[in-house]
């Protein structure tokens, strides 16, 4: 039994590499893609029936049920200033702010990307002022932009109201 144990500690093998790479699922809104950690990632969501909620800021879709949890659906075109979609496939992901629930409304949900820390870039000067407040860096990937979202600065609706 002893042995077992000091066998398996021993072929395990530790990876720095592992260390210096962060995880991103990646979404498309409008044909532009944005990561989000995949720690705050909890759902991925096809179609849901969601209730409107009135008074609510635009960008907030309504509410939706998820396992008897109600959940704040946000209206990612809207929130980052894009045109809406006529037609919806109604996918979302569903991440953790502050101890709460979000479905953000998305196109299309693409994969999980494994980025290494050298990949990031800030925010370049050109990138849109509404996209730049909730970016935490973009990276530049084969032919296409990652922008990285910061998922507590999208999801502050205070920001939104003022710009």
């Amino acid at each position: 039994m002893a042995n077992d144990l000091v066998t398996r500690q021993s072929t395990e093998v530790f990876d720095p590499a592992a260390e210096l790479t962060r995880q991103y699922v990646t979404v498309f809104v409008a044909d532009q893609m944005f990561g989000f950690p995949v720690l705050l990632v909890h759902d991925v969501l096809g179609p849901q029936r969601i209730t409107r909620i009135p008074l609510a800021p635009p960008e907030i879709a309504g509410s939706l049920n998820l396992r008897g949890r109600i959940v704040t659906a946000v209206d990612l075109r809207r929130r980052l200033g894009l045109p809406p979609l006529a037609e919806s496939k109604g996918m979302s992901i569903v991440v953790e702010s502050q101890g709460e629930l979000y479905s953000l409304m998305v196109d299309q949900v693409g994969e999980v990307l494994n980025l290494s820390n050298q990949a990031f870039e800030h925010n370049p000067p050109t990138l849109e002022p509404r996209w730049r407040e909730v970016s935490s860096g973009i990276s530049r990937l084969d032919k296409k932009l990652l922008v990285l979202i910061d998922i507590d600065r999208l999801l502050d609706f205070s920001r939104a109201q003022a710009a």
